[in-house]
């Protein structure tokens, strides 16, 4: 296992050489992380007299060593696929640069930094580095891309307007890397690779990007970009040239399953662990992700918790805070949810997270109108930001404008497609159309994704129940109570109705027993549970040697109750009580005709 002082040179070594290429968001990683390690397990002391003992011998930049690998609770280094890369030494020494060529990259990273992208290449011709090199092919795919963009949104709410930016530029720039072998420019070509949707390249690339600098978080975050599923994530982690106990992979893979939103609980251990004192106790990363795991899980308690942990940590941080404000709008938490709207709104109103924070404030309070407005601001700001598109399309629904939300789905499914929200968003803008086929397609999708959601299933019950295919919706019903809360009703209710309707009363009526049981024990109201007594009592009523005892103890209580149904339960429980006080014999004849009668439907949902 690789010492703390291992871990914190390489974690300098990758602040140093992502900050070098302007690669901002790697280098903050890295920052961050650093400083999550105790101050104490640092050894500043020891890290300066190193630094000291290299700069009197040789230049900091022509050591050669690759930077060492840190394990996380490992005990033995797993076997590696066969055709996984092997880590491969970082030159540190083929960015030495002479006096001129400092000035001119220094002068180009300030460029870059303040997103004068035009003039970053003009400032490094002559410069040979692989750091000079990469900044001004990063610069030139900038440039082309903020171009790329603004075309495309001239083109808005119009038809010509494509499904993404075309850059027609990053062909020519992908052969300027299509041979190279360092690290920072094989990210690159992953980079082009992706934006060209050619993604088992991409992947490729990428992987061989983190066999030379595993501490480019760019190139994770890159990786995860292109798996698909939980499935393709494992039999990827094999090939990667870190063991599965690496501290790396092990972000990676919890990284992985949150953007796939299939996260469990051996992820929530992973993050405890990483977290714990021997390791990053003060990583806001890992604890935002631990919170994102804990809220794809529907753990809002204890995701809600953990975010307020962090932002007493760091109240400024707005990473997360997008996820945060989707849990108080699910638990209703109206105050807290404007509250923080209205903080961050002063803290940076042009990040796109703080937008989705601020519609979904508006969306809670029945604005839908302004809600949409923030959302397509933050998809203006960042437009492959998918939770912008996906609840703008949840706006547009509530609103009943279909079209507008179809359009909005499908921008989200073409950025992502692993995205159950948008699949799902999509049937239910069709079913408002009553285009039940379509939702029905739609709602397949999102429940091979998402196969243990509870409304994904209850969607596609009601979809084949609107198109007469009543069996299938039993199937369907029944696959959502498996998952679905013990105490819950709603789809009781359904099976019910559906069984009803088949002719196949013992089953319906089981099913509204269910009901009332489940309403006892959590002593709701008689309202809530008074049709589903009057169901079972009719059928007890109306079958051979049916159990009148059980008939009178529903309708006593539902004639004793202020619901609707009292007349109709003090009829039938007159006649139940004739029936047990003929000589103990289920007398049918003495009942009046109109005690059995049709089953009641409950009411829609």
């Amino acid at each position: 296992m690789a010492s703390n002082k291992d871990v914190v040179q390489d974690l300098r070594s990758s602040i140093r050489e992502c900050t070098n290429r302007g690669l901002t968001h790697a280098a903050k990683w890295s920052s961050e992380l650093l400083l999550s390690i105790p101050v104490l397990k640092r050894q500043p002391q020891q890290y300066a007299k190193r630094q000291t003992t290299f700069s009197t011998s040789t230049p900091a930049r022509s050591r050669s060593p690759r930077p060492s690998l840190s394990f996380v609770g490992q005990s033995s280094v797993p076997t590696r696929h066969p055709h996984a890369p092997s880590l491969a030494p970082f030159d540190y020494g083929s960015d030495e640069l002479n006096a001129e060529e400092e000035d001119s990259m220094a002068t180009a990273r300030i460029c870059f930094e303040a997103k004068e992208y035009s003039r970053v290449s003009a400032f490094l011709v002559g410069c040979v580095g692989s750091a000079a090199r990469f900044l001004s092919l990063y610069s030139r795919f900038l440039l082309s891309e903020n171009s790329a963009i603004s075309e495309w949104h001239k083109l808005n709410a119009t038809r010509h307007q494509p499904i993404e930016p075309i850059n027609d530029v990053i062909q020519e720039l992908l052969q300027d890397v299509v041979k190279d072998n360092d690290p920072f420019l094989l990210l690159l070509k992953a980079i082009f690779l992706s934006r060209l949707a050619r993604r088992e390249e991409a992947i490729e690339a990428a992987i061989l990007s983190i066999a030379g600098f595993p501490w480019n978080w760019s190139s994770w975050t890159l990786l995860t970009s292109c798996i698909q599923d939980g499935e393709e994530l494992t039999a990827l982690l094999p090939l990667l040239p870190l063991p599965p106990t690496h501290l790396l992979v092990q972000m990676f893979q919890i990284r992985t399953l949150n953007e796939l939103q299939s996260p469990t609980e051996n992820e929530i251990a992973l993050c405890d662990r990483l977290l714990g004192s021997e390791n990053y106790p003060g990583s806001l990363w890992l604890m935002i992700q631990r919170a994102t795991a804990l809220y794809h899980l529907h753990d809002f308690e204890q995701a809600e918790a953990q975010f307020d942990r962090i932002f007493a940590l760091d109240p400024y941080r707005i990473d997360g805070i997008d996820i945060l404000s989707n849990i108080l709008y699910v638990t209703n938490n109206r105050l807290k949810l404007t509250r923080l709207a209205n903080e961050f709104l002063a803290v940076d109103k042009n990040r796109p997270e703080v937008c989705c924070l601020v519609g979904n404030h508006y969306s809670l309070r029945g604005e839908h109108v302004k809600a949409i407005k923030y959302f397509r601001r933050a998809t203006q700001l960042d437009r492959s930001y998918l939770s912008a598109w996906t609840l703008m399309g949840h706006e547009y629904v509530e609103i009943k404008n279909s079209h507008a939300a179809i359009e909005a789905y499908r921008r989200a499914v073409n950025i992502n497609r692993r995205d159950y929200r948008a699949w799902y968003g999509l049937g239910q803008a069709y079913e408002l159309l009553n285009m039940h086929e379509y939702a029905l397609h739609y709602y397949q999708y999102a429940t091979a994704l998402k196969p243990y959601d509870v409304r994904l299933w209850q969607a596609q019950g009601m979809c084949y129940e609107e198109t007469g295919r009543l069996r299938e919706a039993v199937e369907c019903l029944k696959r959502a109570l498996i998952p679905a809360d013990p105490h819950e009703i709603t789809i009781n209710l359904m099976l019910a109705r559906i069984h009803r309707n088949l002719d196949e009363h013992a089953e319906a009526v089981a099913y509204h027993r269910r009901v009332v049981e489940v309403c006892r024990s959590d002593l709701r109201p008689v309202q809530d549970y008074a049709k589903s007594s009057l169901e079972v009592a009719a059928y007890q009523l109306k079958i051979p040697s049916g159990d009148l005892a059980l008939a009178e103890e529903y309708l006593e209580r539902v004639a004793a109750s202020n619901a609707e149904d009292v007349a109709r339960a003090v009829e039938m429980l007159k006649a139940v009580r004739i029936a047990i006080d003929a000589a103990g014999k289920y007398n049918k004849a003495l009942m009046p005709d109109y005690v059995i009668a049709e089953y009641i439907i409950p009411p829609p949902m």
